[in-house]
């Protein structure tokens, strides 16, 4: 599935679960058609509950409301929570749902990690921001920072038939052609209020968005503002950011200072001393977990998705971001990043950057090199196609969550071309 650069698109930035979840809702509330949603998790907690209850109240006015959860991370679900959506008439999809072994989640890789919500096909939410409490600031010291945005525009046609598409497991094809030599979808006449969806999966598209991060540091000019939870890129897009550096573009990295995992905190260290002395700026943000997936460039060029610059995003999720050409908004998002430097982050100047010795190059290398390879070496476990599993109501109480869904349930007499135009 091919996607273009679209323009005039309305593009809104939105940060925290404080802009996110009330624009959305408002948005479900004056639905009159449909609501497509992908989220990685959905907790049953306050958040969940008020989106609960936002989509119950579109179902029941005749919306049609369709939603798709990641079965390892929205595991801890209960079966009167989703009972409640399925009996309202939503359809509420697992992807990709195991068992339990042992009391513990299985199957932890190539998951379904896109946030997407799209309404009436008008309308179209992307970004990084679950639905959980922790993205809300009255959660404590442990909340996140994270942003995402509202699309209004003909780049919502594109998010529209993809969510489509992957409810009903049908293929987002591309040319050979394509696929073997393609580059990034490129912009003929760069302007303002312009969108392109960037995608990426396990078949044909599971490199574009490092692409367009590569094409992006490629072509800066003055600039480059990258703020991301996870960093672990590979070689490529690291050696992109040093040669920006060294050729007198501005790059500055922002990645967790407090993460909310400590391995995370561990893994980026390791690359300072390969970014800091090529004249990458990092700062390391100390008011609370980052989790933002978010990048500028020069005055017009911006990013915001969920995908993280690691090997799980880079190589084995499935994640979706939006890159926009849009000076007011690449400002708006621009000016939030600096503020963030401004505020609540520690530059890791040369005299931070851990003392060069033979043990610190040795481990270096060897976690790099692991964590690097890994999803590779996953590739090799048996494959399987992953199954989204639709939860028919009643749902009885006392089953579990691996026995609510039916890898083999398919809507009978149902055909999402005539649904869905377009």
């Amino acid at each position: 599935m091919n996607m273009e650069w679209r323009d005039g698109n309305r593009i809104t930035l939105l940060e925290n679960g404080e802009g996110f979840y009330p624009a959305l809702y408002e948005r479900i509330a004056q639905a009159t058609s449909e609501v497509l949603l992908e989220t990685f998790i959905l907790c049953e907690d306050k958040v969940g509950m008020a989106l609960q209850q936002n989509l119950i109240a579109a179902a029941q006015r005749g919306v049609r409301v369709e939603m798709l959860v990641d079965g390892y991370g929205s595991a801890e679900l209960s079966t009167g929570f989703i009972g409640a959506l399925a009996s309202a008439g939503v359809r509420f999809r697992y992807y990709d749902p195991r068992p339990a072994f042992l009391g513990m989640r299985t199957n932890l890789f190539r998951r379904l990690h896109r946030k997407i919500v799209v309404v009436d096909a008008r309308i179209a939410f992307i970004g990084g921001i679950n639905f959980s409490a922790e993205h809300l600031s009255d959660y404590g010291p442990a909340a996140k920072q994270d942003y995402a945005v509202e699309l209004e525009g003909p780049v919502v046609t594109d998010i529209h038939r993809f969510t489509v598409q992957t409810l009903y497991q049908q293929d987002h094809h591309r040319s050979w052609w394509r696929r073997r030599y393609g580059l990034p979808a490129q912009n003929a006449q760069p302007g303002d209020a312009q969108a392109l969806f960037v995608y990426r999966d396990n078949d044909e598209h599971d490199t574009d968005i490092e692409r367009h991060y590569i094409d992006m540091l490629r072509s800066a000019k003055h600039e480059v503002i990258i703020a991301n939870a996870y960093f672990f890129p590979g070689y490529r897009l690291l050696k992109e950011m040093r040669n920006a550096a060294r050729r007198g573009v501005r790059v500055m990295l922002i990645v967790q200072g407090e993460p909310d995992m400590a391995i995370v905190k561990v893994g980026a260290r390791m690359l300072y001393d390969y970014l800091v002395p090529a004249g990458v700026r990092i700062y390391e943000y100390l008011r609370r977990p980052l989790h933002g997936k978010v990048a500028v460039k020069d005055e017009y060029w911006a990013t915001v998705g969920s995908s993280n610059l690691d090997p799980l995003s880079l190589s084995l999720n499935l994640e979706a971001n939006v890159v926009i050409h849009d000076r007011t908004f690449t400002g708006q998002l621009r000016d939030n990043l600096l503020g963030l430097i401004a505020r609540d982050c520690l530059l890791i100047d040369q005299s931070r950057v851990p003392k060069r010795t033979y043990w610190h190059l040795a481990k270096s290398v060897a976690v790099f090199h692991f964590l690097r390879h890994f999803p590779a070496w996953i590739g090799w476990l048996p494959a399987h196609t992953p199954e989204l599993s639709l939860v028919v109501p009643p749902v009885q109480p006392e089953l579990k969550t691996e026995s609510r869904v039916n890898p083999k349930i398919r809507e009978p007499n149902h055909d999402p071309a005539s649904a869905y135009p377009g």
